[in-house]
């Protein structure tokens, strides 16, 4: 089988085709990147290693994406990943519709042309911002969990379910995300293309790039290790905000039963594929973990929170777990164990993965 990854030598692209490579399923692995991440660079030399053919194409340019190899399926790995992309001051509202909406539509566009199926990198913040502002919530352990009051529909104990509401606002990055899912989905019923959206909670390991924004589990121990400034932003300024995480290459299982199931129902096209309730943790719990690794290091508060933060997100992967079997296998504690380790021996990472 011909799998053509977009993002390649991002993070969680590098890790999914490595995971690829690893199966030893003779599958025919390629991919394409623009290299413009900072630190995306340094994943080149040993994808190469692995026989993974490495393309410089930029997924916004139609010409670029027309002059692709065919494949059979697609995983797009390619996006800016950042919640705050767009509004922040900082980055282009515009360059975000390029990067996440237009991009997507170019990969559609392959996809149509070569009878490609395409798997999507979605993102938990597709769910709407007001409700997961007003969940009822509760302390315990240094993290807020649900409790105190009635839940809204799609929340629960474990987590968002994919009937959480997924109404405006949801954040500028998590409307061209929505959006994208809306047209692979009606790409798929119009052009007969195999479409499977995979909503993914924070994805973490070993070569995340360090930024608060996009990759807080490494950004938060690379700091910590090296005694940089640490902030509880938000929520009183406790750190108590709740997050799931998941290893890429833990993808990988869901992402070929996903392929082998050609006739599965329009209903059950779309996944949560997030850590769920087992590696959820507070930033706090975080900062504890490290405090205990490496040291003492306190984080200072500040209690005003930014535009589109919001105090807990979990995802319930009961029906990935019902379709596909699929759970998590890489727990919480080794993808901790794993930044810790690639932290130590690469004092330079945020420089290199998350320059100012």
């Amino acid at each position: 089988m011909r799998i053509l990854i977009s993002g390649i030598c991002g993070f969680a692209g590098s890790a999914i085709a490595r995971a690829l490579a690893a199966q030893g399923r003779g599958h025919e692995v390629s991919g394409f990147d623009n290299f413009i991440r900072p630190g995306s660079e340094g994943n080149r030399a040993e994808l190469k290693r692995l026989g993974i053919r490495l393309i410089h194409a930029d997924q916004r340019a139609a010409s670029d994406v027309d002059a692709l190899p065919a494949s059979d399926w697609v995983i797009d790995a390619a996006a800016n990943p950042s919640v705050l992309a767009g509004t922040d001051g900082l980055s282009s509202s515009r360059q975000l519709l390029e990067h996440n909406l237009g991009g997507t539509i170019n990969l559609l566009e392959y996809c149509k042309r070569h009878r490609a199926g395409i798997i999507l990198l979605s993102s938990s913040r597709v769910y709407a911002i007001d409700p997961l502002l007003s969940l009822p919530l509760q302390v315990e352990d240094r993290a807020f969990r649900p409790g105190g009051g009635a839940l809204p529909p799609g929340a629960g104990p474990q987590g968002i379910t994919e009937g959480f509401s997924t109404s405006a606002p949801v954040s500028l990055y998590g409307a061209t995300k929505l959006a994208s899912e809306a047209l692979a989905l009606e790409y798929g019923q119009s052009f007969g293309i195999q479409v499977f959206v995979n909503r993914c909670g924070i994805l973490a390991g070993a070569g995340q790039f360090g930024r608060p924004d996009q990759g807080i589990f490494a950004f938060w121990m690379n700091s910590h290790l090296r005694r940089r400034p640490l902030r509880y932003i938000g929520f009183g300024g406790h750190g108590h905000q709740v997050r799931d995480c998941l290893h890429p290459s833990d993808l990988v299982p869901l992402f070929l039963s996903q392929m082998a199931a050609p006739e599965t129902p329009a209903a059950d096209r779309i996944v949560n594929a997030g850590g769920g309730a087992a590696s959820a943790t507070s930033l706090r719990q975080l900062n504890d973990w490290c405090d205990e690794r490496f040291g003492a290091h306190p984080a200072s508060p500040e209690p005003e929170a930014r535009a589109n933060d919001v105090p807990w997100i979990v995802l319930d992967c009961a029906r990935a777990t019902r379709l596909w079997g699929w759970k998590p296998r890489i727990a919480l504690q080794a993808i901790l164990e794993e930044i810790a380790a690639h932290a130590g021996t690469h004092p330079d990472w945020l420089e290199v993965s998350a320059p100012l």
